[in-house]
C-alpha cells in the first residue's frame, strides 16, 4: 500500500515520472488543462523517489486497474469476489472503497465547491442537525473552519450531533439539499449513505484551533461523558507521533516505560519507529531493539493498549503545555 501522506496527485506524478515522457505525453492528451497544470507542478516538486515508493505506486495502480476491469465485466459484487480470491477480503474491501469514493458523487457536492466563509453565511442560521449533516459530508479541513466560526453553544451541539450521526436516508438528504440549494448538483444513490460518527468529528476537531477544541470537549463532557472520552481517545493516535517535533518526542520518551515502548513499537510503522529511534541515544536505541527482539510474538491487543498508554502521556503533556503538537488547517500550534 502506498505510504501514508502521499496524495493522489503525488501518486500520479510519481507514476508519470516512471512511465517516461513519451507514455506520459499520451496520458496528458486525455486530461484537461487544469489537470495537466496541477500534475506538472507536482512532477516539478518531486525531488527524490525511493525504490519502495515506486513499488507501492505501481502496485496500487495495478490493483485499481484490476478492480476496475472486474467491475466492468460483472459489477461490484463480481469484482469483490475475484479480488477476495486474488488479494484477500481485507485488501478487496480497501480497493473497492477507494474506487467507490472516486466514482460516487457524494451528497452536498455544491457545498464542497463553496468557500468556507460563504458556506458559513449560508448555513449558520440553520438547525444544528442540518449543519451537522452538511459538515459531516465536507472535507475535514473545510468543516473545521466552519465549526470554529460558529457560536460556542452551537459548536458543541453540532459536534455532538456529528459524533452521534450514523446513517441518513436518501430522502432526508434530498430534502436538506433541496432546501439549501434549489438545483441539486448530485444524484443521490438509492441506498442508505453513511457520514458523521465519532471518527468524522475527530477528523474535524484535529484541524480546529485549540480554543474551539477545548470548548467543544468541555461541553461534551457535561452533555455526554462517555462520548467525550471516546473522542479524546481518538484525537491523537500513536501513528501521529511522526508529526511531532523532536523536542516533544524526547520529552514524551522520558515519561514512557521501556516495556511499553518496546511493546508499542512491535505494531508500529517504519516511520514511527525511525522517529523514535532518531530521538534516543545510540545506547538507549540498542537496548530498545534488544528488548523488541527478545520479546517474541505478542497479542495485538497488548500492543494497542501500550500504544494508547503512550498516547495518554502525550495528551497529558500537551494539556500541561510541556509539548507542542501542530494543528492542521492553519498556522496555530498548541503550546
Amino acid at each position: 500500500m502506498v505510504r501514508k501522506g502521499l496524495s493522489g496527485k503525488q501518486k500520479a506524478a510519481n507514476f508519470l515520472i516512471f512511465l517516461g515522457p513519451e507514455k506520459s505525453a499520451k496520458i496528458f492528451k486525455h486530461l484537461n488543462e487544469s489537470e495537466i497544470e496541477e500534475l506538472t507542478l507536482e512532477i516539478a516538486n518531486v525531488r527524490k523517489i525511493t525504490g519502495d515508493r515506486v513499488d507501492d505506486v505501481f502496485r496500487e495502480f495495478y490493483e485499481m486497474a484490476l478492480a476496475n476491469q472486474y467491475i466492468a465485466q460483472g459489477g461490484i459484487e463480481y469484482a469483490k469476489e475475484l479480488l477476495e480470491k486474488a488479494l484477500g477480503p481485507q485488501k478487496a474491501v480497501e480497493i473497492l472503497s477507494r474506487i467507490s469514493a472516486s466514482l460516487q458523487v457524494r451528497p452536498f457536492d455544491f457545498a464542497r465547491k463553496t468557500e468556507p466563509a460563504q458556506l458559513l453565511n449560508f448555513i449558520q442560521a440553520e438547525h444544528p442537525q442540518t449543519i451537522a449533516l452538511v459538515l459531516a459530508y465536507l472535507e475535514p479541513e473545510k468543516a473545521s473552519i466552519i465549526l470554529s466560526a460558529l457560536p460556542p453553544d452551537k459548536q458543541s451541539d453540532v459536534a455532538r450531533r456529528i459524533a452521534l450521526m450514523d446513517t441518513t436516508s436518501p430522502d432526508a438528504i434530498k430534502e436538506v439539499e433541496r432546501v439549501l440549494e434549489r438545483k441539486l448538483s448530485s444524484v443521490i444513490p438509492h441506498e442508505v449513505t453513511s457520514a458523521g460518527g465519532v471518527k468524522s468529528l475527530v477528523e474535524i476537531l484535529n484541524r480546529v484551533d485549540r480554543a474551539t477544541e477545548k470548548t467543544i470537549l468541555e461541553a461534551l463532557e457535561v452533555q455526554d461523558p462517555e462520548l467525550a472520552e471516546e473522542v479524546k481517545r481518538l484525537m491523537f493516535v500513536f501513528e501521529d507521533i511522526v508529526t511531532m517535533d523532536d523536542r516533544s518526542v524526547q520529552r514524551v520518551l522520558r515519561e514512557v516505560e521501556s516495556h511499553d515502548l518496546a511493546l508499542a513499537l512491535k505494531g508500529a510503522s517504519d516511520e514511527v519507529a525511525t522517529k523514535i529511534f532518531n530521538n534516543m541515544s545510540k545506547r538507549a536505541g540498542e537496548m530498545l531493539r534488544e528488548d523488541i527482539q527478545f520479546m517474541g510474538p505478542v497479542r495485538l491487543r497488548d500492543v494497542e493498549e501500550a500504544q494508547q498508554r503512550i498516547v495518554n502521556i502525550i495528551r497529558k503533556l500537551e494539556d500541561a503545555g510541556e509539548i507542542v503538537i501542530a494543528r492542521g488547517g492553519g498556522d496555530e500550534i498548541i503550546v
